[in-house]
């Protein structure tokens, strides 16, 4: 009585493992819902998600391990998660497991037993197996694997107390294992055998590893446990010992474990799994007939990532309209008066409307858009069809030395570079990564977004999804060609082989969606109310100082501009304006938009505080906008594949700074900017990115100058190329 007390003062520890594709992810947001918080692994950049939650009286730590398919030490995802398991201990080990690839996911299973800790079963996406026509004797899998079997459906959360009222039952009862799974009677003996060696010459390492999995690792000359401990004493007895095992079976006993833990997978879903006597083409392979034609495939995709820009604009680009009025009316209308009422000195008051709001509220307007197309990559992801495109790309990305693995880091890249860098750390082989990495800034990150939308807006009206894709498609060409010539020149090398798993095809539940979403925009959030913020801050000073400059040419930031502003003349954009924003660009793509926010800044004060302060019609209007932003949504919808949306009609008093802008540049001007954008040397952060990657300067630095000699050369291309053509 008095341990189970103490025992519910303890927090209780508990690791999620399973495979990539099996759910595991979606269980553990039912789980946690909000509380789970995403970091990274001390020392590592390999994502971390955490939550502490209080169930039936208990504190619990949840731990979601790295998706991996084993806990050999071959990747960093496989060696964090067995670290977690031998160092920290869990409680109870909750394996997610795919019904409908219960053999290939019984493979971690059998190794998550060995380790002695309570492990319960969840046998996720039951729903799909049931569907197929599979059946389970969820007590016989009981039986043989000694542990607790719970069918879950993550995406419904059906389950999923299950899996924590049994975990609490094990933590508070203890849980008995009455049998093993059971190797044969060569390998019993000498896993036997090897702890008696260990008992006599090591004993420590009894104290510091579970017994069972330690005799495992000796036994297959484990090449990251050997590296840790020394064995010198026991080396000559252990290769007494296991000899004949591997005279018998194999000269690699890492390889002969290998075989027979996946003939241990074979054997137990035979026994307590089967299947229909005819199993007819199920949908996915249905699909993939199509998907994956070799004709078909990738028309099909760029297709598909077309109707995402087109969707993303006609649905974000009416809320985007209703947050800039916010932003621009009422908002500026509120905190000047605020500021009035304070009697704040003018220098201030024009830090916070023309700084502040004015550079973290240019940005912030393009959130709808951000959210958006985040919002259907997500449903592309969790649909399994970003799998298949990966597998489409593995010829072509052939072509510059690497495999379909490649592309998904690039995929990444049209959300943040900076993560995309990091998603290289799933390629196996060092120049695998360092040519991904430079060619992933050469993705258009959402970051880039807001420029493209500003510039769109003015001068493609109804156009303005087509250019856009055009930049993307740019960026994708562009990234193959430099792959092409760094492969022959810098990386001269065989191309690897691509094996990778094809998920089935599933509608990710709608919590599922929202939670990855979040995940991905939180990024862009915390930029604006960080780096865009300090970067718009910077910039006012910048464009105010020295104290009492009358022109803003004539600031430190605008004289910065204009000693830069030579170089970009041959480009079409040789204005300090321009130089200047792209100066601040390099801190953050954003704060391109932001500085031509401060720098174009329109702001009548007086007029502003002679118009009385009325709140209640204010909130009035906003409703209006919004009334009307819903209205032309619907239209978008409606129209057939005209990007309605983005067509501008803004006045100088609703949108100064775009109908400045359409008066300095010319469309082939405004073309040129947006693609020396697109190519220009990568964020502050994805630099840094790759230094922290590679540990060394010698890429972050090749990336900077070679995507600076790129976009200019590039640049000045469209713009002289334009200019012969006869465009303006």
């Amino acid at each position: 009585m008095n341990k189970a007390v103490n025992l519910k003062e303890r927090e209780m520890l508990i690791a999620v493992a399973g495979n990539p594709n099996s759910g595991k992810s979606t269980l553990i947001n039912g789980i946690a819902g909000s509380r789970l918080h995403v970091g990274n692994w001390a020392g590592v950049t390999v994502e971390k998600n955490e939550a502490i939650l209080n169930y039936q009286d208990h504190k619990i730590r949840l731990i979601d391990l790295p998706g991996c398919y084993s806990l050999s030490p071959y990747s960093q995802e496989e060696i964090i998660a067995r670290n977690f398991l031998l160092n920290e201990k869990p409680d109870v080990i909750i394996n997610v497991v795919d019904a409908t690839n219960l053999e290939r996911n019984l493979y971690l299973t059998i190794q998550l037993l060995e380790l002695g800790i309570p492990i319960i079963i969840a046998l996720n996406i039951y729903d799909e197996a049931s569907q197929k026509g599979y059946s389970f004797d969820i007590e016989e899998m009981e039986k043989l694997l000694a542990a607790k079997v719970i069918p879950t459906v993550s995406t419904s959360k059906e389950g999923l107390t299950n899996l924590l009222d049994k975990a609490i039952q094990f933590y508070d009862k203890g849980y008995d294992r009455l049998h093993k799974l059971d190797y044969g009677t060569d390998i019993e003996t000498a896993l036997e055998n090897i702890v008696s060696i260990v008992e006599q010459k090591r004993p420590d390492l009894l104290t510091q590893y579970p017994r069972r999995w330690l005799a495992f690792k000796l036994l297959e000359e484990d090449k990251l446990f050997l590296q840790k401990e020394d064995i010198t004493s026991m080396k000559e007895d252990l290769e007494k010992m296991t000899g004949h095992l591997k005279k018998a079976h194999s000269s690699d006993m890492s390889s002969f474990m290998i075989d027979h833990r996946y003939a241990q997978a074979a054997g137990l879903t035979k026994a307590v799994m089967k299947k229909p006597a005819i199993n007819p083409r199920d949908l996915t392979e249905k699909i993939d007939n199509v998907i994956l034609n070799r004709f078909l495939g990738i028309p099909i995709f760029l297709i598909a990532m077309w109707l995402v820009f087109k969707l993303t604009f006609d649905l974000a680009n009416p809320f985007v309209d209703w947050i800039d009025f916010i932003i621009s009316g009422p908002l500026s209308t509120w905190a000047t008066a605020l500021l009035t009422l304070l009697r704040a000195p003018d220098w201030f008051h024009s830090l916070i409307i023309d700084g502040v709001i004015a550079g973290v509220g240019g940005v912030l307007v393009f959130l709808p858009i951000i959210f958006t197309m985040m919002l259907f990559i997500t449903i592309l992801e969790g649909s399994g069809y970003m799998a298949r495109a990966a597998f489409l790309m593995d010829h072509l990305m052939h072509t510059i030395g690497l495999h379909g693995k490649s592309f998904i880091p690039l995929l990444l890249g049209f959300g943040c570079n900076v993560p995309s860098i990091y998603a290289t750390r799933t390629l196996e082989v060092e120049k695998d990564k360092v040519l991904t990495s430079l060619i992933v800034p050469l993705m258009s990150c959402s970051a880039r977004l807001p420029v493209y939308m500003l510039f769109t807006a003015v001068f493609f009206p109804k156009n303005g999804g087509l250019v856009i894709w055009i930049l993307y498609i740019l960026g994708i060409l562009l990234a193959f060609g430099l792959g092409f010539l760094f492969k022959n020149t810098l990386f001269k090398k065989e191309t690897p082989i691509f094996i990778m798993e094809l998920p089935p095809y599933r509608l990710p539940s709608f919590y599922s969606i929202m939670i990855h979403t979040w995940e991905k925009v939180k990024h862009f959030l915390v930029k604006a109310g960080t780096y865009i913020l300090a970067l718009s801050i910077i910039a006012w000073f910048l464009l105010n100082l020295p104290w009492g400059v009358e022109h803003k040419r004539d600031s430190w930031l605008g004289k910065a501009g204009t000693t830069l502003a030579p170089i970009f003349e041959p480009l079409g954009f040789g204005k300090w304006q321009s130089a200047s924003a792209l100066l601040t660009g390099v801190i953050a793509k954003e704060a391109i938009v932001s500085t031509y926010g401060e720098i174009y800044q329109v702001h009548d004060n007086a007029t502003a505080v002679k118009e009385p302060l009325n709140i209640g019609k204010d909130i009035l209007l906003i409703g209006k906008e919004l009334i009307i932003t819903l209205k032309n949504i619907g239209i978008n919808m409606l129209s057939t594949f005209r990007v309605v949306s983005l067509e501008y009609e803004a006045t100088e008093k609703e949108q100064p700074v775009q109908d400045i802008i359409s008066k300095e540049f010319t469309p082939l001007q405004a073309f040129s900017f947006m693609v020396f954008v697109l190519l220009y040397l990568p964020c502050f952060v994805v630099v840094v990115a790759v230094k922290q990657e590679f540990k060394k300067w010698k890429w972050p630095l090749f990336i900077i100058f070679y995507q600076t000699l790129l976009a200019w050369t590039v640049s000045f291309l469209v713009y002289q190329g334009g200019l012969l053509l006869g465009f303006t």
